[in-house]
């Protein structure tokens, strides 16, 4: 297999953005011709293509999208066609060069070739022989130095189909066919999504997919209806949305954030391949990395696999989970367990935090859950605020654990600090991405993610570190793992739940829940799991129809149904409000209490006394 196709049989690859608009961005107005550029600021291009590289992407286009003889010839060009077409090539190739002497990394170059300008049979003058040598002329040229074709921005499948024929006449390079739609999910001659399926899967090429277009929305409308009908690897390059003219110039108004959340629908629809189109920009590629990334399909880094251990087990007294904290004993013994989480602070005022903690110990809470990083902001590290609160409080806490900021090494040596501090409980997690928070440029680590981190725990806890090697006595944590019911894509939850288990996984926490059909959806595939373990549910009693609209909005994994909406804005006032949104988290704690172990209270603004009327009448000694 060719490794760029090996490498989309194994993750998501990252392509680069537009062209077109960082050129215009850098003053070179739409009047000129952009390819002929390679030959007349050749330093321009490759400056571009270096962005591109530095934001993470693994596939750089050639300049070349319109160097064909039918459009150089509007601009007089057209006898510098292989000048042209010779010299993207060089200037990707001097770019990567440049790229991979400083940074070991290397990237696949793609020769960019577009429609004609005009249009072929049986739609236009233009015979189909006639654009097949076309294309082909290019393909010729381009294929001297490319490793992969891509056929880019097609608006009706017969051209496609030229361009495909060109290309194959001179190369069996994997080649990359995209069509772009209207926001009708038709292209531009109302060929619908099932007719420019057929026809792709009858084409010789290795991708087949959707790029320009109106922006990501249209896009995965069709993608949607691809997926299932296609064993072809899935390619999608959208718009960053609709430009508008400001002062004069087109500005795409789509933001590299929302363009990253796209990415995240276009992986679990089944994308292969994810790059941009007109209007993206280094940062936007930059988000779509991080969002490949954290949903841990990523290529920019060594995913670290962690296997079952082959060397012999030390000789080592291991404690049954029952015994190895207050908690773990209170859920094995079949009573109720609350935990309240209390962020902890972004600086170094304390005492609101600690005053929160004590109230909730003293009304017989049973731990409180300290956040790691919460939405990717710098806070107190959870192991300080939880020596803290064990040491002034007496209260036993769960510390949360993300692999977005450490590698290996630290997170072993994270591990054992906090078992030598006596830290029991710890709730193990892959983290939000930085673009959430204060420092959407800071790098994210992710070596393992939420799956590999639990095996290692469970390795610690067997005496045993990563390699495999002794460390005398074992670490004692009771480890858990989070899970979202209302996942978008449901059997992927599942999936990776039973994976947490089978890694060792000892109780869960599940993301706050309001829908009661949801919830009961997910304990029905809960109970068909390999294995059960104890189960505390998520409850985030809302204090207002803002801090509603918020969490639905803004905080990731957080999906708030229309009619608890719709119920926390009837009430006028604020005080109304939140005791609706009190009245919402005792109803669902309520209807599922029989079937959990316990609960998980997430207070707005660490309320304490807002967590406590959630529990009252639950708390059992």
């Amino acid at each position: 297999m060719h490794p760029f196709l090996e490498a989309m049989s194994q993750r998501v690859v990252l392509g680069d953005g537009a062209m077109g608009t960082m050129l215009y961005s850098k003053g070179i107005y739409i009047n000129r011709c952009y390819d002929y550029l390679n030959l007349e600021s050749p330093t321009l291009i490759q400056g571009i293509h270096t962005e591109y590289l530095q934001s993470g992407c693994e596939l750089l286009e050639t300049n070349t999208f319109g160097a064909n003889r039918v459009r150089l010839k509007t601009h007089g060009l057209e006898n510098q066609l292989k000048e042209i077409n010779r010299a993207g090539i060089e200037n990707a190739k001097k770019a990567l060069a440049a790229y991979s002497e400083k940074t070991m990394k290397t990237a696949w170059i793609g020769g960019s070739m577009g429609p004609l300008g005009v249009n072929s049979e049986p739609f236009g003058p233009l015979k189909h022989s006639e654009a097949v040598a076309i294309f082909k002329e290019q393909a010729e040229i381009l294929n001297e130095g490319v490793d992969i074709f891509m056929l880019e921005t097609f608006t009706h499948l017969t051209q496609l189909r030229a361009a495909v024929e060109g290309v194959r006449a001179v190369s069996k390079k994997p080649i990359v066919a995209m069509m772009t739609v209207t926001d009708e999910g038709t292209s531009i001659l109302l060929e619908n999504a099932e007719t420019m399926i057929e026809t792709l899967n009858e084409l010789e090429v290795e991708v087949i997919g959707l790029n320009c277009s109106n922006g990501p929305s249209a896009i995965l409308d069709v993608l949607e209806i691809f997926r299932p009908r296609t064993k072809k690897f899935l390619a999608t390059f959208p718009n960053a949305g609709i430009p508008k003219q400001v002062g004069g110039r087109y500005i795409y108004m789509s933001t590299p954030e929302y363009f990253g959340s796209f990415t995240k629908k276009f992986i679990t629809v089944g994308a292969n391949l994810i790059g941009g189109c007109c209007g993206t920009t280094p940062t936007h590629m930059k988000r779509a990395r991080d969002s490949i990334i954290a949903t841990r399909h990523s290529s920019s880094r060594t995913e670290i696999k962690v296997e079952e251990v082959s060397k012999a087990i030390p000789q080592v007294e291991i404690l049954p989970a029952e015994k190895k904290s207050r908690l773990s004993a209170k859920i094995h013994s079949g009573k109720f367990a609350i935990s309240v989480e209390i962020d902890p602070p972004k600086g170094t005022a304390f005492a609101k935090s600690l005053e929160a903690s004590r109230q909730c110990f003293e009304a017989g809470i049973d731990c409180i859950n300290i956040a790691d990083g919460p939405r990717a902001s710098a806070r107190m590290s959870p192991m300080s605020m939880a020596v803290i609160l064990e040491r002034d409080i007496g209260i036993e806490t769960i510390i949360h654990y993300c692999c977005r900021d450490r590698n290996l090494l630290g997170m072993q040596s994270d591990l054992l600090g906090a078992n030598a501090l006596g830290l029991k409980n710890i709730l193990i997690i892959t983290g939000d991405p930085p673009k959430l928070g204060d420092y959407p440029e800071s790098a994210s680590v992710y070596d393992v993610d939420a799956i590999g981190l639990t095996r290692i725990v469970n390795r610690l806890n067997r005496g045993m570190d990563l390699a495999g090697n002794p460390i005398g006595k074992p670490t004692s944590f009771f480890q858990g793992v989070g899970c979202n019911p209302g996942s978008l894509n449901f059997e992927e939850e599942i999936e990776r739940l039973q994976k947490k288990i089978d890694a060792g996984a000892e109780y869960i926490l599940t993301q706050p829940v309001y829908d009661h059909k949801t919830f009961e959806k997910f304990l029905k595939a809960y109970k068909n799991l390999s294995k059960r373990i104890p189960l505390l549910i998520g409850i985030c009693p809302l204090a207002s129809l803002k801090n509603a609209e918020f969490l639905h909005n803004e905080v990731p994994g957080m999906q708030i149904p229309d009619e608890i909406l719709k119920r926390m804005a009837r009430p006028e006032t604020p005080d109304l409000q939140r005791a609706e949104g009190i009245k919402i988290a005792r109803e669902a704690l309520k209807e599922f209490k029989k079937e959990v172990q316990g609960t998980y209270i997430m207070p707005p603004f660490n309320r304490a006394d807002i967590a406590l009327e959630v529990v009252d009448g639950f708390i059992e000694n």
